[in-house]
């Protein structure tokens, strides 16, 4: 049984191989203490809610509007600004990132 030795440690493909096996086994066994009772496509996969009923999907859906409703509120004046620099347009996108990048380039050269 040969191993791979570093400066930080050694490394021995079925030393590991026996210690996943050894996991494995252990991480079964404690499945095995798990309750039977559980039966697929009943009551008992639905999610619970508090004893709510469940909604259908379009009607529980969170939109991002009210995700991040007090965020977006309190920077209202950042967005607005943002939104007018926004063209969609890539190459302006492109032309912003190397004047910052040329920015940073002569504050570094400066140092």
């Amino acid at each position: 049984m040969f191993s791979l030795e570093s400066g930080s440690g050694f490394w021995n493909p079925i030393l590991w191989i026996f210690i996943f096996f050894i996991a494995f086994l252990l991480f079964y066994g404690i499945r095995g203490f798990g309750k039977s009772a559980y039966k697929k496509d009943t009551d008992q996969t639905k999610a619970f809610l508090s004893g709510n009923e469940e909604s259908s999907a379009e009607e529980m859906h969170v939109k991002a509007s009210n995700l991040y409703w007090g965020f977006t509120t309190s920077m209202k004046t950042v967005y607005t600004e943002l939104r007018k620099m926004h063209t969609g347009n890539a190459s302006d996108y492109v032309l912003w990132f190397v004047i910052i990048l040329a920015f940073l380039f002569l504050i570094i050269g400066v140092m």
